[in-house]
């Protein structure tokens, strides 16, 4: 009964423990518009990055694949330097493409944005994205020790 006991207290300890490691990351763009979601959650050393479109003035104004890419990317970047991250600490990505035609245009930018190892990625056709994106692209980052 004791051990049974003991074993509870820690399960409920190690979960107390995980709940108040959780750091939540707003961008300022996400801030700015009101959106009601983090761009990341920081659990421990691993960083969960929100599914993340090019802004939407600017997929209003018109942008290249490339252009549209490149905006995804910085947001990206900003969201795991704010988690103290390198984009070195990516270790997957999951890309949604409204046009699979787009697959060379994405991977001229994405390559520019890793030094190393690239992460596992998943590069997924879909109908339609939000605001008339063409790429929506979200990931996991763990910080190295």
């Amino acid at each position: 009964m004791k051990s049974r006991l003991l074993i509870g207290f820690l399960l409920l300890a190690a979960t107390a423990a995980a709940q108040s490691d959780r750091k939540f990351l707003t961008s300022q763009l996400a801030a700015e518009k009101h959106l009601p979601f983090s761009s990341g959650v920081l659990v421990g050393q691993t960083l969960y990055i929100a599914g993340t479109i090019a802004d939407t003035d600017k997929l209003a104004a018109g942008l290249s694949a490339e252009e549209e890419a490149r905006n995804i990317m910085e947001q990206l970047k900003k969201t795991i330097e704010s988690a103290g991250m390198t984009m070195d600490d990516v270790v997957s990505i999951q890309v949604y493409c409204t046009d699979l035609a787009l697959y060379n245009a994405f991977n001229g930018v994405y390559s520019k944005y890793f030094h190393a190892n690239f992460p596992a990625r998943a590069f997924v056709g879909v109908a339609k994205l939000l605001f008339g994106a063409h790429f929506e692209v979200a990931g996991i980052a763990v910080a190295k020790r």
